[in-house]
This record gives C-alpha cells, sequence and structure tokens, in this order.
C-alpha cells in the first residue's frame, strides 16, 4: 500500500484510455515539447564548430559563419522534405515506418535502431550540456557534474511519467523564454557590434595543433551538423497533436525550422564577430552573453534559460523513444511491454528505459558533452538517409499527381544527408562513431531474434491443424518440511484437486521423520506421507528423481506440487527464514508437465 501511495504522489492517479484523445498537444504546446532538442543545439553546435577550428589557430574561427551557413541550408532542406514526408503518413512519418514500408525490413530496422540509439544520446548531450551551462556560471558545481546530471534525467523522468499534457505545461515556459533570450542577445550583440566594434574578449591562447586542411572544415561541418538532430521527432509524433494533426505538426516544424535558423546563424555570427575562443571553462554561450550584457541579471538569465531548455531539451527523445518503441513492439520486433501503455496514458517502459540507459552513458562519459558528440550525428544521419531515399521509391511505385516534383524534393533530402552521412562518419570514425555503426548491427541482430522468438511461439501456439487432444493423468503431490496450519491448508487444496493427492516428505534426520509421522497420523486428513531418503541431505535431488519416475507414465501425465509458504506480516521478517520455496520453484519452472502451486498461509502481526 505504502509503494502503491508512492506511486500515485509521483505519477498521478491514473487516467482513464477514453482520456487518450483529450491528452494532445497545441501547435503552441508542441513547438515546446517536440523542439527543445533543436532549439537547445544552438547551445553547443555553434561550440561544436569552434572547437574542431580552433586547433587550426584562431585565424581559422573565422571559417565559422560558412560552415554554419552550409548547415543552416542542409537543416532547411531536411526540413522541407519532412513536411512533404508527414502529408504521406498521416499516422505517424517515423523513419522507422517509412523505410520499412518502401525500402524493406532491413532498412526499417537499421532506421530504427539509429533512431534508439540518437534519442538515448540525445537525452545524454542535452542534459550535459546544459550541466555545463550551469558549472559555467557557478564554477564551484563543476565536481558534481555527474551527480547533477543523473538528478536532472530523473527528475525530466518523473514529469515525463506524468503524462504529455502535464509535459507540455512544464516545457512550454522555458522554451519560449529561451527563444526570446537568444534573440535579445544577438540583437543587442549586432548592434553594440555596429555602434562599436568587438568588445574586449578574455585573452585565452589558441594552441595551433593541426593545419588547417578540407578535412579539418569537414570535421567542423560533421560537428556542427549536430543541430539538425531532433528534426524527426515531430514527424514522428503527429498523432500527439491536436486534430487536424498533419497540418498542426507541419506548421510547427515549419516555425521550428525558421526559429532554428535564425537562431544557430545568430549565435554563429556573433561568436565570429566577437572572435570567441572556445575552451573547458567556460560555454561559448556564456561568453557571449557576458560579452554582451556584462555580469548582471540578463547574464544569468541567459545563462538559467540555458540551463533550463538543454535539461528539457531531453523531453523531445523522452517523446518519441517511447513512441517509436511502441511501433516496433507492436511489429513484434521489441519486447511486447514497449507496447504498453502506463497509468498515465504514456509509454512508461519506454521513458524508464530511456532514462536508465542515458543515465549510465552520462556516467560512462563523466558528464562530458564534447565527448559525447561524436557519437551523436550518426544515428540521426542514418535515419533522416533512409526515410528520405524511402520517400523517393514510394513516388515512384505510387505516382501520384506531381510525383516528379515530389520526388525531386525528397531525392534532394536524401542527397544531402547521405552526404552528409559520409562526412560525419570519416570525420568522427576514429573518435567513437564506430561505436554507433557497431551497436546499430548488434540492435538489428537482437530486434530479428525477437521478431523470431514471437514467430515461433506463434506457430507453436497456432490451433491450425490441432488434433483433439488426449485426456490428461494428473498426479497432485504437496510437499511437506514439517505439519502446521498453513501445511494442513494446502492439503486441503490438494484434496480438491485430487482425492488421490498425497504428501511427500524428503528425510534429511530419522528422529525429524519420526516426528512427523506421529502427526501425521492424527492431522494428516487421511492423505498418504511418501517419504524420500536423502542420505546426503538434499532436499532436490529425492524430490526431483521421484518426479522424473512419475513422469515416465507418458507425455499426457501432469505432476501439480503444492507448497504451503507462509508469509511473514513484515517485509524483513522474510530475511530470517529458509527461502526453499523459491529455491525449488526455480528448479522446477522449465520442466514440461510439471505445475507448481503456492498456498500462501499469512502471519498476523
Amino acid at each position: 500500500m505504502r509503494l502503491h501511495a508512492f506511486k500515485r504522489l509521483l505519477v498521478g492517479r491514473p487516467l482513464p484510455t477514453a482520456q487518450a484523445r483529450h491528452e494532445r498537444l497545441s501547435k503552441a504546446t508542441g513547438l515546446a515539447v517536440f523542439a527543445s532538442d533543436n532549439l537547445s543545439s544552438v547551445a553547443y553546435a555553434t561550440e561544436e564548430i569552434l572547437r574542431v577550428l580552433v586547433v587550426a589557430g584562431a585565424a581559422a574561427l573565422t571559417l565559422a559563419m560558412p560552415v554554419g551557413t552550409a548547415i543552416a541550408i542542409v537543416i532547411l532542406i531536411v526540413i522541407y522534405s519532412y513536411r512533404q514526408t508527414m502529408l504521406a503518413y498521416a499516422q505517424g512519418a517515423s523513419d522507422y515506418i517509412v523505410a520499412k514500408d518502401n525500402l524493406g525490413t532491413l532498412a526499417g530496422l537499421t532506421a530504427g535502431g539509429a533512431l534508439l540509439i540518437d534519442y538515448t544520446l540525445t537525452v545524454a548531450v542535452s542534459i550535459s550540456a546544459g550541466i555545463a551551462a550551469l558549472t559555467s556560471a557557478f564554477p564551484v558545481l563543476f565536481p558534481y557534474r555527474v551527480v547533477l546530471c543523473v538528478g536532472a534525467i530523473a527528475l525530466i523522468t518523473v514529469a515525463n511519467l506524468r503524462g504529455l499534457r502535464e509535459s507540455g505545461k512544464v516545457f512550454a515556459v522555458p522554451a519560449y523564454l529561451f527563444i526570446g533570450a537568444f534573440f535579445a542577445m544577438i540583437a543587442g550583440g549586432l548592434v553594440q557590434y555596429l555602434r562599436h566594434g568587438a568588445p574586449p574578449m578574455p585573452v585565452v591562447a589558441a594552441p595551433a595543433t593541426d593545419v588547417l586542411s578540407a578535412f579539418l572544415i569537414l570535421r567542423a561541418f560533421a560537428s556542427g551538423a549536430v543541430a539538425l538532430t531532433g528534426i524527426e521527432a515531430v514527424a514522428d509524433g503527429i498523432t500527439a497533436f491536436k486534430p487536424p494533426e498533419v497540418k498542426n505538426a507541419r506548421a510547427v516544424l515549419a516555425i521550428l525550422g525558421l526559429i532554428m535558423v535564425i537562431l544557430f546563424l545568430g549565435t554563429t555570427t556573433l561568436a565570429s564577430l566577437f572572435g570567441v575562443v572556445p575552451h573547458d571553462q567556460e560555454t561559448v554561450v556564456s561568453q557571449l552573453a557576458r560579452a554582451v550584457f556584462g555580469t548582471g541579471f540578463m547574464y544569468y538569465f541567459v545563462q538559467g534559460v540555458s540551463v533550463v531548455i538543454l535539461l528539457l531539451a531531453a523531453n523531445t527523445a523522452f517523446a518519441d523513444f517511447p513512441r517509436l518503441a511502441f511501433f516496433m513492439a507492436r511489429d513484434g520486433y521489441l519486447p511486447r511491454p514497449f507496447g504498453n501503455r502506463g497509468d498515465r496514458l504514456v509509454f512508461s517502459n519506454g521513458v524508464v528505459l530511456l532514462a536508465c540507459v542515458a543515465a549510465v552513458l552520462v556516467w560512462i562519459f563523466d558528464g562530458s558533452t564534447h565527448a559525447l558528440i561524436p557519437l551523436y550525428a550518426v544515428g540521426v544521419f542514418t535515419s533522416f538517409t533512409l526515410s528520405q531515399s524511402s520517400m523517393v521509391r514510394r513516388w515512384f511505385r505510387l505516382r501520384p499527381p506531381r510525383w516528379w516534383l515530389k520526388a525531386t524534393v525528397n531525392g534532394l533530402g536524401a542527397l544531402t544527408t547521405a552526404l552528409v552521412l559520409i562526412d560525419v562518419t570519416a570525420a568522427k570514425f576514429s573518435h567513437g562513431a564506430w561505436i554507433v555503426i557497431v551497436l546499430i548491427v548488434a540492435l538489428i541482430a537482437a530486434f530479428l531474434t525477437i521478431k523470431r522468438h514471437y514467430a515461433e511461439v506463434a506457430v507453436q501456439l497456432s490451433m491450425d491443424g490441432l488434433e483433439p487432444p488426449p485426456p490428461l493423468t494428473h498426479t497432485v503431490l504437496v510437499l511437506v518440511g514439517d505439519l502446521h496450519r498453513g501445511v494442513l491448508k494446502a492439503i486441503q487444496y490438494a484434496q480438491s484437486l485430487s482425492p488421490s493427492a498425497k504428501a511427500v516428505f524428503v528425510e534429511t534426520d530419522p528422529e525429524r521423520t519420526r516426528r512427523l509421522e506421529e502427526k501425521w497420523g492424527k492431522w494428516g486428513m487421511g492423505v498418504p506421507l511418501i517419504v524420500l531418503s536423502s542420505p546426503y541431505r538434499s532436499l532436490l535431488g529425492p524430490l526431483l528423481e521421484y518426479v522424473d519416475h512419475l513422469q515416465l507414465r507418458g507425455d499426457n501425465h501432469i505432476v501439480t506440487i503444492i507448497l504451503p509458504e507462509f508469509i511473514p506480516a513484515k517485509w524483513w521478517q522474510h530475511l530470517l527464514h529458509n527461502q526453499t520455496a523459491l529455491l525449488i520453484k526455480g528448479s522446477l519452472l522449465f520442466r514440461k508437465n510439471i505445475i507448481v502451486t503456492d498456498v500462501p498461509y499469512h502471519l498476523r502481526h
């Protein structure tokens, strides 16, 4: 009861299934819920570009603007392509569904595995970046960054377990405050630059450990491409919007594209004009905010909303990881519990799994955003490329009106994302991208194994071609270690199943057997007592040997073993008693034609 009360306090009262349609998002709330990941990437995408370029010296930082512009063009192409995909898949344009529908199972599983990895990394990267923004403003917290990351993941998990509508309320205000704060910083910075030029920035050494090369520029582009992660989330979550779902989702995606391009290009421009040099002690956004606003209220406001939006950006993954897991569980490629809704009409199992894996990643990588980034973009661009290629094939196959134009749009998206994928894989392979490739292959193998298991179970349970089964014979045994009230209740239950029920006792001490036989004559209720000798004091050995003997009667003979088990009133009192019943159940669990039944006897306080 206490556990149940704690669950109610944590996630709220259960919601009826009929209320599922009311747990929908408006355009304003949907933008905050699904776009937090994209908007928050503004806070670290520019920094990742600069971190790569700076290894060629401070002069190379001037290339941040051309690299940022190229990334912005890719953002617009991908968003336009996904808006078209959403029209074709009104029930959810998940990359997994689109690829599986048009390119086959293997392509769909590749997209699904890539997205599951990407959503997990979204949580780890966003949370780590948020805590980095916090420790930039308050350096004293830096040693506790991993603990802070795990705590933030726990809070967001609880918020999502409470349901979509309440999550939307939680995330809407910070998202719009973040947009306003960054617009103010960019506008203020540009005005300041036009009036007075670049402000003096703290001198930070930019060691030239590499020469500027085309490959270095491609690496910078690959690092900044993390700005695109999360674009597919809106397409995946069409059904979470209020009617008309597709129209609202497409509008949110268009608004998202406009806002993220403005913020990303604005931040990158400002960093280039002000000559910001990235370093571990302070984020690029913190340096820009300090240069534009000083150390007053607005600086801490920008840092504050950056922390909040980066922490809440993980909600994009929490919204879509469970939904993708539901789609894959529905098709039999993930365990079926991922297809079940919890008390608050959310896919709770997916939420909990995502939180656990993300917390482990944060711990392994010590809460470092920069260490996690190389793993980040491979998965999402794999799914982007498969999804857009799938749409090209769809248009060629169905040939609806203006199909050639639609195929051209999605073809441009496929070509663009494929080139970015090649760049990201090549540039980041030795930095950890190979791990993602190995994980995707491993996940595909796991998906196929799960699917094969469900198919085999279905065949074995099928009624097709089944002949009427022959009649069963039945032996009922009550396993006793002594004679007490709990055993009497079990004997009564056994007699209700079969008038020929027997009791079985394994003898490890002859004196104990003698005392039991004396009591059995008075209280045994006429049930025969079979004593199995155990010269080596083993309980399981003689019992299993006796059961094997009974099963020689044929495949249609069922043996039911009844275990009397008294239940202490307090949880800690279990530790004071032998767990013999648990041992027996574990030993018999996988034996054919064996049924093990507990008959509990509850002790009073």
